[in-house]
């Protein structure tokens, strides 16, 4: 180890500032600029605790709630699953899945049933012991006909879930080689078991590394405020002092407030303004890419979309290379109407489906075959429904109309797109973040009755080979079935996939980062709150 070395090693503890360091480097015989940079990198390196950081998050509205099975969207995300509260398991920043409440966990042969084994000594903001009880009813909230819950598809398996000793227990109606992933989802954090049954979801009480202090610290569609939990159990995490997570729907409000120091980071960048921030010596632009795609979702119970044709008329009339090329500006690939991504093992290659182009001629035989010359819709969109929305609507609108096809754009609102928008208007735009496993994107999208199947599709040997696949645990005759179901979605599904998105992130050059970044969702899997600190 050379004397620098030895002395960088030292700047960990916080024991040398610049200058005494640069004098140590300078009678180690290296340059100024040599021993300013490595200080820069050692102190950047070193996780501090306080200060008060504060983002600028999409995805947030006035219809926001606390209660974890009415997550819709990046904002509560955020805060509720990556800051005040913990699941049973979680992806971590290598995108491997690891125990978080739980240590370890053990199926049954058949995978029908699964053992999870808790953590001990971890308690709640409120200074309750975190037990098996209060994983029950976490899962029981999400659960039964009456639920409201978005996370009621995924876990429809779950025939029952018990407690035993330190022990959680899931029986499951078949095999299920993906629970425990599962079990990382977003809805399903864990929160205080009330006397008498229910969860106490109300005060936003988790065992997350942040806490809120009082009622008026979340304002659902404008803020939510948080403070350094002092008993958070988790090593070498939760290093601020307070989050103020502020919703800003606008992009370039956003990235105002980033490059004037108003707010330390940001998610979902312009694309067009993405070289520009690039070029700022205070910001850094970092984009991730995972399984984040474009989708729009057509209704599959109203007309014209109940035929097929139509639908395949409409998928080959989207130029995907010129929305590539112009939205995503570089930090996007081509999608080919099916949901699963690159970051997926089961991902069918382009020799298994040919990626699907702009076609004006096929889209005007389907056309044909479905009884049409021309055909006039509506396309609703906001820049909340993913990066570039609106103008990708309109290159969308371009190509379609030489195929026949009258799209009108009709943009509606930011706040409360998810609510007032999604799943209720005939034909659309969103975005999806991608899950870790085939088997929990197709059960939660696209599986018939799912709870959000956004275009209503139903393909009864979809559904079967869905099943089929959840407890086959050969690995390669799972990926025939996976494959298969996304040659289905190719061909038949109510959802055009033209785009795959990179996660795109702009921070403060005073936010120290780890070395990998999670790219399961934007932000650090959306662990920022916990996993970054300043410099």
């Amino acid at each position: 180890m050379s004397e620098l070395d030895k002395f960088t090693d030292y700047v960990a503890t916080g024991k040398m500032n610049r200058r005494e360091f640069i004098q140590a480097g300078i009678a180690a015989g290296v340059s100024v600029t040599a021993a300013s940079t490595a200080f820069d990198k050692a102190r950047a390196a070193t996780p501090k605790k306080g200060g008060k950081f504060i983002q600028g998050l999409t995805g947030g509205g006035s219809s926001d709630s606390l209660d974890p099975a009415q997550i819709l969207d990046s904002f509560m995300i955020n805060t509720s699953s990556g800051q005040l509260r913990n699941n049973l398991t979680e992806i971590g920043p290598d995108n491997q899945l690891r125990g978080e409440l739980a240590t370890e966990w053990e199926a049954s042969p058949d995978a029908a049933e699964w053992t999870f084994k808790l953590r001990k000594g971890v308690e709640f903001h409120n200074g309750k012991t975190v037990t098996a009880e209060d994983v029950v009813q976490s899962f029981q909230h999400h659960m039964g006909d009456d639920t409201k819950s978005a996370a009621k598809g995924i876990i429809a398996a779950v025939d029952s879930v018990t407690a035993d000793g330190d022990n959680v227990v899931f029986k499951l109606s078949g095999g299920n080689a993906d629970f425990p992933y599962i079990c990382s989802d977003y809805h399903l954090n864990i929160c205080p078991a009330k006397d008498g049954g229910g969860i106490d979801w109300e005060s936003g009480v988790g065992s997350g590394a942040y806490m809120l202090k009082k009622a008026s610290d979340f304002e659902p569609g404008v803020r939510l405020t948080v403070h350094r939990n002092p008993n958070y159990w988790k090593e070498g995490a939760g290093h601020f002092d307070e989050i103020e997570n502020l919703f800003l729907a606008d992009a370039n409000a956003r990235t105002v407030a980033l490059r004037t120091g108003e707010i330390h980071s940001m998610s979902n960048l312009d694309a067009n303004t993405a070289p520009l921030l690039k070029r700022d010596k205070n910001v850094v632009v970092m984009p991730t890419y995972g399984n984040k795609h474009v989708v729009l979702p057509m209704d599959c119970r109203a007309d014209p979309f109940t035929d097929n044709h139509v639908r395949l008329a409409l998928k080959y009339a989207i130029d995907r290379q010129e929305m590539v090329d112009k939205i995503a500006r570089g930090f996007g690939a081509l999608g080919n109407d099916h949901p699963i991504g690159p970051a997926n093992v089961n991902r069918a290659t382009d020799d298994e489906i040919p990626q699907r182009d702009f076609d004006a001629d096929k889209a005007k035989f389907h056309l044909k075959k479905a009884g049409l010359d021309s055909l006039n819709l509506k396309l609703s969109l906001a820049d909340s429904a993913f990066e570039g929305a609106v103008d990708a609507g309109a290159l969308y609108s371009e190509s379609a109309r030489k195929c026949g096809i009258n799209l009108e754009i009709q943009r509606e609102p930011e706040d409360g797109y998810w609510s007032n928008v999604w799943m209720k208007k005939p034909f659309l735009g969103g975005y999806w973040g991608g899950r870790p496993t085939e088997d929990w994107m197709f059960s939660q999208v696209y599986s018939s009755g799912a709870d959000w199947n956004e275009s209503f599709w139903e393909n009864q040997t979809f559904n079967k080979i869905l099943v089929w696949a959840r407890a086959e645990l050969n690995p390669e005759r799972r990926r025939d079935m996976y494959v298969e179901m996304q040659q289905i979605c190719h061909d038949d599904c109510g959802s055009i996939i033209p785009m795959f998105m990179a996660y795109t992130h702009a921070m403060s050059t005073k936010i120290g980062l780890p070395d990998q970044i999670a790219s399961n969702w934007e932000l650090d899997g959306h662990k920022n709150g916990e996993r970054w600190w300043f410099v």
